[in-house]
């Protein structure tokens, strides 16, 4: 830091001869018979007047140059003293020249008695050495050098500081130029982040939810430990992380992820992953934004969880409130969730559905003469049969007991040629089933297979354009069926409504 104003320029001699002449303004008076001494005398006097023109000019110059320099100083004083940060000079032996009035507040101290100290025995003993190391580092380039490190007050309290050194010279000898702040408040802030980073991370690397951060076009700047179980792979930074979402899913993922790139606003959105080994994972994800100092979106933050195992049990639990356990058939309450879908479709499209009622004969034999462990294994093997011998747009279902339901959508809207259809179906199913079963048989501890025959009597009703209600329809294939039972058994009867 330069401590002097600068000197006012030279008057130029020219000049301030020229300009006294033109003060003076005036010729020398003429003589009247002029002798050579009057002649010389009359010069002299021109001249001593011009020179004290000169004078008085040259004084008036001076005094305006003092107040420049006092003005400068009086500026350099206050930018000294009430500077917002530590100054000091370090002359041979670093010893402290002259230090500002901030600067000996930041170390508690009065002005007068840190003059002529080391500055060393100020620094803390725990940077002393270091500080050592950077001095002589200074003081072998002229060019700007920083560090950091503890100062102590003269209560003996510490507090760090930040030091900007200069190396110059005046004359022969070499000064260290000092500005110098407390950095406490700095410090505490980047302790306090220092923590926040620390607490996030270790929320982060043991949550098994996957963390990740993005820039606005998708690619990885940071993953969490998570995404090395799932993937494998120890550091995906810079990766695309479109890459191992299902190609099913990831346009539609993209159209979420641009959405809060654009509005800021994140979205919770279910999507796949595709997995190296071909295995899908099924993920939940929550997007969020990180803003810049001008509030512009430049990083999302994306959580996502595995919900894989969640939605098979949720499949479970909902596959075995809608099915039966022992044939993996449909049950009754899924069974009126198609039919009504089945009563809908008909009505718009003017096709005929039918509804078989089938019913086995004779199955109480099975369970009294072998147990219910052999009937069961019949029910498994008739509810096999049925389902072979329809469509996959059809269902089948397990009504209870050994009665099963078969639904036939879509038929024909000719109510003749449904007939056709559904008599064919049924018959199918009849001959199915009259097929012999080969049981599991248990008897004295010895375990053997038999035939076993099994017929079944089957009722059948058709109904379109909502005709009738599901509790109707119902109603009508039962009737049927027992018709059939009471025509012989083994036979396929279609509702007759003029039948009592």
């Amino acid at each position: 830091m330069n401590n002097k104003p600068d000197k006012p320029d030279k008057p130029d001699p020219k000049i301030l001869r020229d300009t006294a002449e033109a003060q003076l303004d005036r010729k020398p008076l003429p003589l009247v018979n002029p002798s050579a001494n009057e002649s010389l005398l009359h010069e002299l006097l021109h001249e001593l007047r011009v020179h004290q023109i000169e004078l008085e000019m040259q004084n008036e110059t001076l005094r305006q140059a003092q107040h420049t320099l006092e003005e400068s100083r009086d500026r350099y004083v206050d930018l000294y003293d009430f500077a917002p940060v530590g100054y000091l000079t370090l002359i041979a032996g670093g010893m402290i020249s002259e230090i500002n009035l901030p600067g000996a507040a930041l170390l508690g101290a009065e002005r007068v008695k840190l003059l002529q100290r080391r500055f060393a025995p100020i620094v803390a003993a725990g940077d002393r050495d270091r500080w050592d190391l950077f001095l002589l580092g200074v003081l072998r380039r002229a060019e700007r050098q920083q560090c950091e490190l503890s100062l102590k007050r003269s209560d003996g309290s510490t507090f760090p500081a930040h030091l900007d050194c200069l190396h110059k010279m005046s004359g022969d000898e070499a000064l260290v130029r000092i500005t110098f702040t407390d950095i406490t408040q700095r410090k505490l802030q980047e302790e306090d982040l220092r923590e926040k980073e620390e607490f996030f991370r270790m929320i982060a690397e043991n949550t098994e939810d996957l963390i990740g951060v993005v820039d606005l076009k998708g690619r990885r700047l940071y993953n969490n430990y998570a995404y090395t179980r799932l993937f494998g792979v120890d550091d995906m930074t810079g990766t695309d992380s479109f890459a191992e979402i299902h190609p099913d899913d990831r346009e539609r993922v993209k159209q979420v992820f641009n959405a809060t790139v654009k509005s800021g606003k994140g979205a919770k959105m279910e999507f796949r992953f595709r997995l190296a080994d071909g295995r899908i994972r099924q993920m939940e994800s929550q997007g969020g934004v990180i803003r810049n100092g001008q509030g512009e979106v430049y990083r999302v933050v994306i959580v996502s969880h595995d919900i894989t195992e969640r939605q098979l049990a949720t499949e479970k639990i909902h596959h075995l409130a809608t099915h039966d356990q022992l044939t993996n058939l449909p049950n009754r309450r899924l069974l009126d969730d198609r039919l009504g879908q089945a009563m809908a479709a008909s009505k718009r499209s003017g096709r005929f559905v039918a509804l078989m009622f089938i019913d086995l004969d004779g199955f109480k034999e099975v369970n009294d003469l072998h147990g219910h462990l052999t009937g069961d294994e019949l029910l498994v093997e008739v509810a096999r049969r049925i389902s072979y011998c329809v469509r996959e747009v059809d269902t089948v279902a397990r009504y209870g007991g050994d009665e099963f339901v078969a639904l036939l959508n879509e038929l024909n809207t000719d109510k003749d040629k449904s007939i056709a259809e559904a008599t064919l179906v049924a018959e199918k199913i009849r001959m199915a089933l009259a097929e012999p079963h080969l049981l599991s048989l248990s008897k004295n501890n010895k375990a053997n297979r038999v035939a076993y025959h099994c017929t079944a009597s089957i009722g059948v009703v058709l109904f379109n354009n909502h005709e009738i209600t599901m509790d109707e329809i119902l109603k009508r294939a039962d009737a049927a069926m027992y018709q059939a039972k009471k025509d012989g058994r083994n036979a396929i009867r279609f509702f007759d409504s003029n039948v009592p």
